[in-house]
């Protein structure tokens, strides 16, 4: 059973930063899309970042570009959304998700992951 946890949500001033951290697991294919999802209060969900790992395409929302960056930890199956400079437009529940498929995702997350992860929320305060 895959299993998506993540963690690292908080209170934040404008201009600082925080990480938040996704452990995955159960996983068993080679073919799929991990990505970082938000959702604003009000708002439609939105694909902040995805990854595929069946052709390596990357997306990035332009709404974090330059601000937000992943790292990944392969030991530990962990993806890390390292957000700088954060705005209260960032202000949402983060969600890590995946889709166990192969598929580009260079225009875009996938609409419909397979698995979400509990969210963690992430208030920034001006």
């Amino acid at each position: 059973e895959v299993q998506l946890v993540e963690s690292g949500g908080g209170l934040v001033q404008v201009g600082g930063s925080l990480r938040l951290s996704c452990a995955a697991s159960g996983i068993t294919s080679d073919d799929y899309v991990l990505g970082w999802f938000r959702q604003a209060p009000g708002k439609e969900r939105e694909g902040v970042w995805c990854h595929s790992t069946s052709d390596g395409s990357t997306f990035y929302a332009d709404s974090v570009k330059g601000r937000f960056f992943i790292f990944r930890d392969n030991a530990k199956n962990a993806i890390y959304l390292q957000m700088n400079r954060l705005k209260p437009e960032d202000t949402a529940v983060y969600y890590c998700a995946a889709r166990i498929a192969p598929l580009f995702v260079g225009a875009g997350c996938p609409r419909e992951p397979d698995y979400w992860g509990q969210g963690t929320p992430v208030t920034v305060s001006s």
